[in-house]
């Protein structure tokens, strides 16, 4: 009986030992996952807006398809294609967004394998100190264990003490399974997204090759258009609709922010003067009202000047505001920007090649809106640039000095 209680004493001490070293070794944390990560949700958002935009690309075609044959309509087929590069454009951004994405989805998935193969490493040498354990203490029977129990309460003191290095040995176990195929999902996500990133940038390239394609379109048409003015005459009447729509236009999205800055306890403040918006280019080539219409040659309504500069010139913001428009206008502005200024007071940039803010944001003077072109009703790259104060159109001229028309000083 006593050598029985001895033996178990014994057995009983080695367990303890045995309990105590494995609680002594804590498993491996888990790295949580960084909650501002990028999804691959975000970059399906982005590709379901590209279709949405091959979509208009298709159906601008398609209309470019059915007047291709009439030399009457170089100026609509000229707006067409502008309205395609402005897609293609969109898509070119678009894009953009996905490689960025990419790229910070391609820099988490090789973050994440480090942590992992860490984690690996940790967990795999905490299995070899197990088993280096059990070698150096012996096998441990832990059925001979139990049934040297001294009495009842030792046996559940035993069989508790037998479950937890059990499930402790198991848990390590498990987590070296888990986290080695962890690993291997890390590895497969790493090169899932640096194949349909490379896609991605073969796509871009595509798009780049396609927007030049459309521009020399457009080059070659404005030549042709120059060439027969006659087939592009709009009348004086067609000029002043296209004014007040835009004046019309203009007011209401006003109101609309206005109530919108209103309830957010918000509003407009900007300068007093005005910048000019082309800084190295002073001279106009048309002035306020009553000027010669270019296609025409008959004197035509004008809502505001044209200031002549090349292809890709800044085009500044003349005061501080928020962007009421950024699009492409059928009528006749081609892309243009309205932005907001306060109290009735919004500036008009026409005609731009491209748009570099979007409605809704906040823009100061000076800040670049897009660059200098000739999209819509142009037949040369210029600014159209219009003032209005107090819902009221003005010559933009009296807000300014040292402008010159056609070399003469105004």
């Amino acid at each position: 009986m006593g050598k029985t209680r001895g033996c178990g004493h014994l057995l009983r001490r080695a367990l303890c030992v045995l309990l105590a070293a494995v609680l002594l070794v804590p498993l491996p944390a888990v790295v949580a996952p960084d909650a501002r990560a990028v999804t691959q949700a975000e970059i399906d958002s982005l590709k379901a807006s590209a279709g949405d935009l091959d979509k208009q690309k298709a159906d601008l075609q398609k209309q470019l398809k059915a007047i291709s044959a009439d030399k009457n309509k170089a100026m609509d087929q000229k707006q067409l294609l502008e309205q395609q590069i402005d897609v293609i454009q969109s898509e070119i951004s678009n894009i953009n967004q996905q490689i960025t994405k990419y790229d910070e989805l391609i820099t988490q998935a090789q973050t994440g394998i480090a942590e992992t193969q860490q984690e690996e490493a940790q967990l795999y040498e905490l299995f070899c100190q197990r088993v280096r354990y059990m070698e150096e203490e012996g096998d441990v029977n832990y059925w001979a264990i139990l049934f040297h129990a001294a009495d009842f309460s030792d046996l559940l003191d035993r069989l508790i003490m037998v479950d937890e290095i059990m499930e402790y040995d198991n848990a390590v176990m498990d987590s070296l399974i888990a986290t080695r195929q962890q690993l291997e999902e890390n590895k497969n996500q790493l090169e899932q997204a640096r194949t349909a990133q490379q896609a991605a940038k073969e796509k871009q390239v595509t798009a780049r090759k396609e927007l030049e394609s459309r521009e020399a379109e457009v080059d070659k048409l404005l030549a042709q258009i120059n060439k027969e003015k006659k087939q592009v005459e709009h009348s004086v009447k067609e000029l002043e609709a296209l004014a007040k729509q835009m004046d019309a236009e203009i007011a209401k999205k006003q109101k609309e922010l206005a109530a919108q800055l209103a309830a957010q306890g918000k509003k407009i403040t900007s300068e007093s003067g005005y910048k000019w918006p082309l800084p190295d280019y002073t001279n106009l080539s048309s002035l306020y009202a009553g000027r010669i219409d270019p296609f025409t040659g008959k004197k035509a309504t004008h809502s505001g000047i044209d200031v002549p500069a090349p292809k890709g010139v800044k085009i500044l913001s003349a005061k501080s505001g928020v962007v009421l428009t950024s699009a492409y206008n059928k009528g006749g502005y081609g892309n243009y920007v309205v932005v907001d200024h306060g109290n009735g007071n919004t500036t008009l940039y026409a005609h731009m090649s491209s748009r570099s803010v979007k409605a809704g944001d906040v823009v100061k003077q000076g800040q670049v809106l897009g660059l200098v072109g000739t999209t819509g009703r142009s037949t040369g790259n210029h600014l159209h640039y219009e003032i209005r104060e107090k819902d009221v159109r003005i010559d933009p001229v009296t807000r300014y000095s040292g402008l010159t028309y056609k070399g003469k000083k105004l």
